[in-house]
């Protein structure tokens, strides 16, 4: 990627180089799709460049938009249940373990 003469990023992404970020996230695309694809990055990442152009003498960095409040009560221990207790309502126990079906791949 280059910068144009305004600051803003030239993208010219080729079908390669989003067939390798299809790789990397594990997209199966037909060349349709990656033409398509091609023309919706571009468009994203010269949209991203616009923030190139943006005054922001002063402002602070910040990694969200609003206030982020911890909505988690505090850490404070307590007494578990007991195995018994917690496997009183599972269908089929074995050994002091719920069972579960066995996952097919």
């Amino acid at each position: 990627m280059e910068r144009s003469r305004r600051g803003r990023f030239m993208t010219n992404l080729s079908i390669d180089d989003v067939r390798y970020v299809a790789r990397l996230a594990r997209l199966g695309l037909d060349e349709h799709q990656l033409e398509r694809m091609a023309g919706e990055l571009d468009t994203i990442i010269d949209s991203i460049g616009k923030i190139s152009e943006l005054d922001l003498e002063g402002v602070p960095p910040t990694t969200h938009a609003l206030e982020v409040v911890n909505v988690f009560g505090d850490d404070v221990p307590h007494e578990s249940l007991t195995t018994e207790q917690a496997l009183a309502n599972a269908p089929d126990p074995e050994d002091g373990c719920f069972r579960v079906p066995r996952m097919q791949s």
